[in-house]
């Protein structure tokens, strides 16, 4: 790149700044909608759909990427690992060994798919209690929704 080429691209890109071009901000909301939207909005389905797809994930991981142990720690992988040490290659260890690494990564993934599926579901059914109790408390004791006079007591 030649230096005049680097001096028209600083220009360039000090042109694109005085602009109003930002990257540390989002873009104007063309729907109008008006209000602040750089908050983080979820709703119960959106938390219900990743916890489902961990579930998924977990579920097709522990089925289908299990290559080379069984429950009891020796499954074909493993023993062909064993049969080949045995006969002094040098590729039965390092078939062990990777078939031991494999199966300890797997278990790491297995469990943070787990720790997601489970905190999201946890975190969905904390958030419909909460959702509940906030509903109760806004009503009178006869039940009926608090009025609007009411309310704004407890935003000042």
């Amino acid at each position: 790149m030649a230096w005049d080429e680097w001096e028209q691209l600083k220009a360039e890109a000090t042109a694109r700044q005085s602009t109003g071009m930002r990257l540390n901000q989002l873009p104007a909301d063309p729907g109008g909608s008006g209000g602040d939207q750089s908050g983080l909005r979820v709703n119960q389905d959106d938390l219900g759909a990743v916890g489902h797809e961990a579930f998924i994930l977990h579920d097709q991981l522990r089925t289908q990427a299990d290559m080379g142990t069984d429950k009891d720690g020796s499954g074909p992988t493993m023993q062909a690992g064993a049969a080949l040490k045995s006969h002094n290659f040098a590729l039965g260890s390092e078939l062990v060994t990777t078939v031991s690494m494999w199966d300890s990564q797997l278990k790491h993934l297995l469990q943070s798919c787990a720790h997601i599926s489970n905190h999201l579901n946890y975190s969905k059914a904390l958030h419909a209690n909460n959702d509940a109790e906030i509903a109760a408390s806004v009503r009178n004791r006869v039940g009926e929704a608090l009025p609007v006079s009411e309310l704004a007591k407890y935003f000042k």
